[in-house]
């Protein structure tokens, strides 16, 4: 007799042996946080991003080096993964059309160039990962050269431990010397001077060779042109200066990495989009001083704790200005520090 034939005063009288049991598979899998070691994970660089899609370059320097499309694993779904990245990647490598590789992991990074939306800005923005050097571009006219946007480069360079160049274009246009007098106190900044239709390409690219480059520059200074007179295959666009507001047109929509090549060696360059502002939210204050080397040996004598503004007490800086020990490009190296380090007043208390 089944329990369906029992009475009512017997109707919940059954054992679970009668209760039929689906299956749930998924429900019932014991959960776990282990992934796959992926032993046999090839490391590629990535030289490109474009919506979700990864260009990565496979056994690079040798005889099997070729271009991959990746996808990124769902386990780094929060991982930033940027131009420069060494990935580990698995699946299809071999880079034939219509394939599609996965990246598994991250390399660690010797390097990582940040920017913020604005000053007020904590969350960092990757530009860049693995560069060992910054080549800043500025026009000597048209648009006119802004140098405290070079102080931001600088600054951003030397706190991701990156070696600052500057090549100054359109030189024919106008004498950028008084622009460089801004910089006259930087001992490791060098500067390179292009004039249009004569880039210095061998110069430059003695530089380039053995280097990871990272190029920065203000919409409009040339940065593509140069790139292009350097990497002849990179067909980057270039634009021109609106003759109204003097700004120049972005042309470089996103970051990608060209393989400099020259009879003296190898080195990367790392074009980036073209930017008229660069955050510092991010940085450390203390970072900014050491962007000022030839400041950064007066304010030696600032009692710890200095801000270097110009109402700190005792600021060794400050009294030299006041003293007039300070020519006119120190005290505008000066009146530039101390604009920037306003930046972060709410967070005083940097040791000089």
């Amino acid at each position: 007799m089944s329990w369906l034939d029992q009475d009512d005063d017997d109707e919940y009288d059954f054992d679970e042996s009668a209760i039929r049991v689906r299956p749930n598979p998924k429900a019932n899998r014991p959960r776990t946080k282990r992934r796959p070691a992926h032993d046999d994970a090839r490391i590629a660089r990535v030289v490109g991003v474009d919506r979700g899609r990864y260009s990565v370059l496979v056994a690079e320097d040798s005889d099997d080096e070729h271009p991959v499309t990746a996808t990124r694993a769902r386990e780094l779904r929060r991982e930033a993964i940027v131009t420069g990245d060494l990935v580990r990647i698995v699946g299809d490598t071999s880079g034939d059309e219509g394939t599609l590789a996965r990246i598994v992991g991250i390399e660690p990074r010797t390097s990582l160039l940040r920017r913020s939306a604005d000053d007020t800005d904590h969350i960092e923005r990757v530009i860049v990962a693995n560069a060992d050097q910054m080549l800043i571009v500025v026009a000597a006219a048209d648009p006119e050269p802004r140098p405290r946007l070079v102080d931001r480069y600088l600054i951003a360079a030397l706190d991701a431990g990156l070696h600052p160049l500057l090549v100054v274009t359109k030189t024919d246009l106008a004498d950028p010397s008084e622009f460089l007098s801004h910089f006259a106190g930087l001992d490791d900044l060098e500067v390179i001077r292009s004039a249009r239709g004569d880039v210095p390409v061998d110069e430059i690219g003695r530089r380039l060779v053995g280097h990871s480059t990272v190029f920065v520059g203000h919409s409009g200074v040339g940065k593509s042109t140069l790139v292009n007179a350097l990497v002849p295959h990179a067909e980057r666009a270039t634009g021109h200066v609106n003759e109204v507001t003097g700004r120049g047109r972005h042309t470089s929509s996103s970051t990608v990495s060209l393989r400099y090549e020259s009879p003296e060696g190898r080195g990367w360059v790392i074009d980036t989009p073209g930017v008229r502002s660069f955050g510092l939210g991010h940085v450390d204050p203390a970072s900014i001083l050491r962007a000022f080397s030839d400041l950064a040996v007066l304010a030696e004598e600032c009692p710890r704790g200095c801000t270097h503004l110009p109402d700190a007490p005792d600021c060794a800086l400050v009294e030299a200005a006041a003293r007039g020990d300070l020519d006119e490009t120190g005290r505008a190296r000066l009146d530039s520090l101390q604009r920037l380090l306003e930046t972060f007043a709410p967070a005083r208390g940097g040791d000089s």
